[in-house]
């Protein structure tokens, strides 16, 4: 096998390499723009059971603050 076919041989394949990551990009975007990512609403039920948990573990304890982080 000569160095050119070496040479042509991987650059072949990593064209193909690139080729397929782009193809896979694309279809992500595609389903983040169908399914886009819903936005958390604060449910008066998680609040009570997160005070109660606390309260169970730390009594006397006041919770001034509930928050999500992401």
């Amino acid at each position: 096998m000569e160095s050119t076919e070496l040479l042509f041989i991987c650059g072949t394949a990593f064209l193909v390499v690139f080729l397929i990551l782009a193809v896979l990009s694309l279809v992500m975007r595609l389903i983040i723009f169908i399914f886009p990512e819903k936005k958390a609403r604060t449910d008066m039920a998680m609040i009570t059971t997160i005070t109660t948990a606390i309260q169970a573990v730390f009594p006397g304890m006041k919770i001034t603050k509930v928050e999500e982080k992401k």
